[in-house]
């Protein structure tokens, strides 16, 4: 009877972490973006909807996590390599101290717009219950794909997925 339990247990907590939690409101994979306010480091002001038109990469980081540092300078130059001609590179900081994320970027010499996320809305409603999280989404505003954890997002790997993933060839 223990060995029974034993393994029904041990099933029942593969099961239980298999299963990732959704945030709260969260856009899934296939769905259309809602209308978000985006706020920008200087005092600039966005809507989320402004950027329908062009595929969309949105980055969801945070100053203090160690592989959202990692992957800020390839995605800056992934920023560069499209220059908003063929799609759009955009940052959302959930950092609480915009000082620490906009002198971050500072450091950093990023260039593609950061935004900071402002009573969790962003980062409930893509899903970020880790960072990085990386969320590709169509011209029309439908989320495509979502990327958990840091990568190397110009390497010839990443623009080949980047590629199919928003038929930008």
């Amino acid at each position: 009877m223990n060995l029974i339990k034993i393994i029904l247990l041990s099933w029942l907590v593969v099961l239980a972490t298999s299963v990732s939690a959704k945030t709260p409101g969260e856009v899934e994979v296939g769905s259309d973006l809602r209308e978000a306010p985006l706020y920008g480091f200087s005092g600039d002001f966005r809507k989320l909807s402004e950027f329908r038109g062009k595929p969309l990469i949105i980055n969801v980081w945070a100053s203090w996590c160690g592989p959202c540092r990692a992957e800020m300078g390839s995605l800056e130059r992934l920023s560069r390599r499209f220059s908003r001609k063929k799609l759009n590179v955009i940052g959302i900081s959930t950092d609480d101290d915009a000082r620490a994320a906009l002198s971050f970027l500072v450091q950093s010499k990023v260039t593609f717009d950061n935004y900071l996320d402002r009573n969790l809305l962003l980062e409930n409603m893509l899903g970020a219950n880790m960072i990085p999280l990386t969320i590709l989404v169509d011209s029309q505003g439908r989320v495509v794909k979502k990327v958990n954890g840091s990568r190397e997002w110009d390497s010839p790997e990443s623009l080949e997925m980047i590629n199919r993933t928003l038929k930008l060839n």
